[in-house]
Order: C-alpha cells, then structure tokens, then sequence
C-alpha cells in the first residue's frame, strides 16, 4: 500500500466554501467568545476577593489609631509622722475656734464738749478774736505782742481743765527701740519702714495725752453754740 497518497499538504488553500467550513469558522468564534468571558470573569472575581482582604485591614487601622492611651495609676504609700499630724490638727482646730472680729461699732462725739472748750479759749483768752482777725494789716510787733497775751490765756485755760502728760518718757533726740505689739495709736512711725517690729528711731515728738478732763457742768437750756455773746455798751 502506497502511504504518500494519504498524504496531506497543509500549505494548501481551501478553494471553496462550503457549510463545513461555516460549521468549523462558527464553533472557532463561540469557543473564543467563550475564553474570553471566562477570562474576565476570573479577573472580576479575582478584584472582589482583593477588596475583601483589604476591608479587615483598613478597620483595623482605623482602631489602634482611634485607641486611647492606657494610663496607669499607682497608689503610693506614705508615712507621716504623728507629731506632723498632731500639729496640722491643732492648726485647724485653732482656725475653728478662732472668733470673728467684733463689727466696728462708730463713738457719735459730742459736739457741746468742743463748743464748750471754743467758749472757755475764747472767754479767756480771746483766742476766736485772734484766730479770725486780718494780720496783714498789723505789724509784726503789734502781732508779737497780742500773740503773749493770747498764749498766756490758752495756756491757762488748758491747765485750768486739762491734765497732759507726754507720751514717751525720753527726751527728743534719744534713739529708742519699738517692740512688736507698740500701740500705733500712741507712736507713728515716719521714714523709711521696712519689715516687721522691733523698730529703732530717733524721739522727734514727745507727743501728748490727756490724764484728765475738768470742764464745768451746764445747766439745762444751755446754749453750747454761742462761743462768745454780742456786747452792747449803754
């Protein structure tokens, strides 16, 4: 049996078109159609499962950065000494007990009293009439001369109704040392203050109080506002 005439030369051209040829052209698309639609299925498929292994993780990010900070707290003992203690309570129960200060309760001064002293000045030694008269229009020596007479009447006046006494017993001039505690009322400190008492200064004024007061008792109806009565010669 002769092989080379089953022979088949595939450079060979088809020359007519038949419905086999129909039938293979056919078959060879649907199986094209068909790869390529499972091609992109697979792609699509692949796409999805990649976005669902990328969901977890973005939450999870999201977590540890929307995490607060943990914070621990240790409890430290601590050993105070009872005399520590002893001393805060005694401070306390000091401010406890410690009263309010008392309300500033105002002294109304009576005004017949200074009326009254205005009086005596006056009745004695014409102290309203010097006080009240124009010196620009005396000499210096007249002025001198009325001013002795004027001191001598005061003076007497306050001897007569007055007891004085000065405040410090030293002299002006002596150096002497305030305490803390002095009474303020008595002493006032001038100069450069700085800190706290005990101060040391120089006496520049005694000062002065009243021991005792001697005016003369009124009679019912006086009139405490008339210092000195208008004199009408006959």
């Amino acid at each position: 049996m002769d092989i080379t005439a089953y022979t088949i030369d595939l450079t060979l051209k088809p020359t007519t078109f038949d419905a086999w040829h129909v039938c293979l052209a056919g078959t060879a698309a649907i199986l094209a159609a068909a790869l390529i639609i499972t091609l992109l299925s697979m792609v699509i498929c692949l796409a999805r499962r990649k976005n669902n292994h990328e969901e977890p993780t973005v939450k999870i990010v999201e977590k540890v950065v929307q995490s607060e900070p943990v914070v621990q707290i240790v409890e430290k003992i601590v050993e105070v000494p009872v005399e520590r203690i002893v001393e805060v309570e005694k401070i306390v129960e000091k401010i406890v007990q410690t009263p309010a200060p008392a309300p500033v309760v105002l002294k109304e001064a009576s005004a017949d009293a200074a009326l009254q002293l205005l009086y005596l000045l006056q009745n004695d030694a014409r102290f309203i009439d010097f006080i009240k008269e124009d010196m620009s229009a005396h000499s210096d020596e007249d002025v001198g001369m009325v001013a002795r007479v004027i001191h001598e009447g005061c003076n007497k006046v306050l001897d007569e109704h007055f007891s004085f006494a000065h405040i410090c017993k030293e002299n002006e001039g002596d150096r002497i040392t305030l305490l803390d505690g002095y009474d303020a009322a008595k002493v006032r400190v001038t100069g450069n203050i700085v800190g706290n008492p005990p101060f040391t200064g120089t006496i520049i004024h005694k000062g002065w109080q009243i021991t005792d007061v001697r005016l003369p008792s009124t009679v019912q109806g006086y009139n405490a506002s008339i210092i000195a009565p208008a004199e009408v010669e006959l």
